[in-house]
């Protein structure tokens, strides 16, 4: 199958990866797009587990407002050096980073962040609620397990649909851009404001 400019364009925009590394994917793959596409993400994740070890502390703070000032974000995203810290396409990430965290209110960065008692909270709602909905008790686990997959891939950020893109999460987005800078990258820590809201602790 002849592989086209088209193809090599929307598997790049899709994936991050090089013009090379398309190409090459599409060619492997005999034209098949969605071949071609899990390649390069499995490629992506291999590169993001190698770089998950290094240490991240350069990076940027970036700060987002929206509806004149009447919502806020910051969000801490680290680099290994500042070289890749102070680039372009990194600080356009944490831009798009920013923008996710206005639009969709996640309430931590991954899975580990969520505290147990938030989880056993959670569960018992679920599991109440089966109850009145008088589910069987044999399928109650099953339903709880559902409804726990759902709040988490709501309120964790690296499980969100990616505002731009609704094929992949922030996760994956992530590792393509591990994949691209060739670098450790790190959503460290983020803060939302919304005018008049209380904070959690009022």
């Amino acid at each position: 199958m002849q592989i086209t400019t088209e193809m090599i364009k929307k598997l790049r925009q899709s994936t991050g990866s090089g013009v090379l590394d398309c190409r090459n994917a599409l060619v492997q793959a005999d034209g098949d797009f969605d071949k071609a596409l899990d390649s390069l993400r499995e490629k992506g994740l291999a590169t993001a587990s190698k770089r998950a070890g290094q240490q991240a502390l350069e990076g940027v703070i970036e700060l987002y407002s929206h509806a004149n000032g009447r919502l806020g974000v910051m969000v801490e995203v680290n680099s290994e050096t500042d070289f890749v810290g102070l680039s372009e396409d990194f600080h356009k990430f944490a831009h798009e980073i920013a923008l996710q965290i206005a639009a969709t209110s996640p309430l931590y960065i991954n899975d580990e962040d969520i505290p147990e008692d938030i989880l056993k909270h959670e569960e018992k709602i679920a599991t109440a609620r089966a109850r009145e909905e008088g589910k069987p008790d044999k399928i109650i686990p099953r339903i709880v397990e559902g409804y726990i997959k759902k709040y988490k891939d709501e309120n964790v950020l690296l499980r969100q649909p990616y505002i731009r893109d609704e094929s992949i999460t922030i996760q994956e987005l992530l590792i393509q851009k591990i994949a691209t800078l060739g670098e450790n990258i790190v959503i460290r820590r983020f803060a939302r404001f919304a005018l008049g809201e209380s904070s959690s602790d009022e």
